[in-house]
């Protein structure tokens, strides 16, 4: 039995029906047609999955979709356009924090949700904020070196528009 899902996706109305049993992570790649988000554990454990649900980051892969239903979600499809890549991505190009990029959608997500809720973060909140997250190409430090620059330049455009 199929019950109908109604969420806003990357700020576009989305309706689908699904089975109770389905996961978020299923119903953005299958159903959607979203493939930023990875499955790599699917077991909450390594953070390739993850999505903004109201801002907040959740491993996908283990969140029901039909517990998102009147909720916003994001994925890395809705953070920026190719064209202007969000300060986190643009600095995790420059700092040297991508390599293969299976993790990245996540990593990028889970780095948004920290610098929206607190942009003069430091490295230590940066760290629990990417515990979720494993790499292993990268290591860590070019990924938190990449969010300690994202947050300094949003901290920047702050300053000049407030």
């Amino acid at each position: 039995m199929k019950y109908p899902l109604n969420v806003r996706v990357n700020g576009v109305e989305t309706s689908v029906d699904v089975e109770p049993h389905r996961s978020l992570l299923n119903v953005l790649r299958e159903d959607i047609g979203l493939t930023g988000p990875k499955e790599g554990c699917d077991d909450s454990e390594c953070g390739a999955c993850m999505v903004l649900v109201d801002g907040r980051p959740v491993n996908s892969c283990s969140y029901l979709a039909l517990q998102t239903d009147g909720r916003e979600i994001t994925t890395i499809e809705g953070v920026s356009e190719p064209s202007c890549p969000h300060p986190i991505q643009q600095a995790l190009l420059e700092e040297g924090g991508v390599q293969c990029g299976f993790c990245t959608p996540g990593i990028v997500m889970s780095a948004k949700a920290l610098l929206d809720a607190n942009p003069s973060c430091d490295e230590d909140e940066v760290r629990l904020a990417l515990g979720g997250n494993l790499c292993r190409c990268t290591g860590y430090q070019k990924i938190v070196r990449a969010v300690l620059r994202a947050a300094e330049q949003l901290q920047d455009r702050a300053g000049t528009t407030g």
